[in-house]
């Protein structure tokens, strides 16, 4: 089966504009020459991600994102852990919409499950040019679905 499930634990749920998020998340994947298996899109708070980050990863620092990959061969499939906090403050600090820049780290833990690093400068540099393609897809100023 093949889907996209988003998932809100430990915080009030926020308006994603589900529908335009998965076609944007099916057309990056099909892009990327990769097949939809079955992604769930956990949003939380920076103390949920937190605990994660200590108990599975062995890192004591907020972070807004966490992968878990399941990937099998061309089949991407895996758990993205986001912290709503974290969105916040990026957004402000970024000074970006809060919808904008929760696109930008979906993309970023799909582009990671497509096959991207960023531990590297030059890994960074073309993650950050994939989020930036990506969200140059969505039309943020039309009526979303």
């Amino acid at each position: 089966m093949n889907s996209i499930e988003f998932y809100f634990e430990d915080v009030n749920p926020v308006s994603i504009h589900k529908k335009l998020l998965v076609l944007q998340l099916n057309s990056l994947i099909k892009n990327e020459l990769k097949i939809l298996g079955e992604v769930s899109v956990i949003f939380c708070s920076d103390e949920y991600l937190l605990q994660m980050n200590k108990e599975y990863l062995d890192h004591d620092y907020y972070t807004d994102i966490i992968t878990f990959d399941y990937v099998e061969k061309e089949v991407i499939s895996g758990d993205l852990f986001i912290s709503l906090d974290r969105i916040r403050e990026n957004a402000k600090n970024f000074k970006t919409s809060l919808l904008k820049e929760l696109y930008r780290v979906v993309f970023h833990g799909v582009l990671h499950l497509v096959g991207y690093n960023d531990k590297t400068e030059e890994e960074q540099k073309t993650m950050r040019e994939k989020e930036n393609y990506y969200l140059g897809e969505v039309d943020f100023k039309e009526k979303l679905l």
